[in-house]
């Protein structure tokens, strides 16, 4: 489990290496996993343009489904020049997500602050590797207790 402690402590450390790069003047955050780091990472760089991309690519929240692209970039950024664009996403699980976004952004600086192997190679900056077979659960996952917690449209009895 990945506490919201040690997820800012890591998007830090990866706003360093970043930094180190040079200036990006266009974030996109891969939602929905990718929301939090972003909004970490931006505010480190002073990225002031931050946009969005919607990527499916798991079903019931731990079912890998096929990749697709639910909410596209504006014409504008997909079309500009890439190269200052940085793509944030929170984990590198297959690489499936980065592989479909860079034949979107061929020239963006790629980075999620986890990955795991087979994910690694379509990152170009991580923080933490962990093996493949291991479930991640992030912050927004678990309660206080670390224990998962289904979204409030799945448990029962949910609704108006």
């Amino acid at each position: 489990m990945i506490s919201w402690e040690r997820l800012h402590q890591d998007c830090r450390r990866l706003a360093e290496k970043l930094n180190a790069l040079g200036s990006f003047s266009t974030l996109i955050a891969v939602t929905r996993g990718g929301l939090a780091p972003a909004a970490i990472i931006a505010r480190e760089l002073d990225i002031r343009v931050v946009e969005t991309v919607g990527i499916r690519s798991y079903e019931e929240e731990t079912h890998r489904g096929a990749v697709s692209v639910i909410k596209a970039l504006g014409d504008g950024i997909a079309m500009g020049p890439n190269e200052a664009i940085l793509v944030i996403d929170d984990l590198a699980d297959t690489g499936a997500t980065a592989q479909a976004l860079r034949l979107i952004l061929p020239g963006a600086t790629f980075a999620a602050p986890y990955v795991k192997p087979q994910g690694a190679r379509f990152i170009d900056h991580f923080i933490t590797q962990f093996p493949q077979d291991v479930w991640i659960y992030f912050p927004w996952d678990t309660d206080q207790d670390g224990l998962y917690r289904a979204p409030v449209t799945r448990k029962e009895g949910a609704g108006v």
